[in-house]
């Protein structure tokens, strides 16, 4: 897959932080979160939209193997991948917010277009 960023966490960490995410972008349509994970989280968005895209038994065991919450892949296949169907690729944007209060991270919300 290339690289990534490890954002200070074990990788079985990261990949739950990112799994999460990934459900709460599908399931709220915008988070807020730092510009360096908005950043790796939109790689994991994009190619979960794409598996909802294909929209294939497949494609949905594949992101119920990724995201546990049948809730968000239920979403994902029937409300947020159809209206990209159109679209290759791009399904996030990414708006930086400024420095965090606590300890000046930046900040940024990221939306699904």
């Amino acid at each position: 897959m290339g690289s990534h960023r490890k954002l200070g966490f074990k990788s079985d960490h990261r990949v739950a932080m990112l799994r999460n995410m990934t459900a709460d972008l599908i399931m709220h349509g915008r988070i807020t979160t730092t510009v360096t994970r908005a950043k790796e989280l939109r790689r994991v968005a994009e190619r979960t939209i794409t598996l909802g895209k294909r929209g294939d038994l497949h494609a949905r065991r594949q992101a119920l193997a990724y995201l546990y919450d049948k809730e968000a892949v239920y979403k994902l296949f029937e409300e947020v991948a159809p209206k990209y169907k159109d679209r290759n690729g791009g399904y996030t944007r990414i708006l930086k917010l400024g420095p965090r209060r606590g300890d000046g991270a930046e900040m940024a919300i990221i939306e699904l277009v």
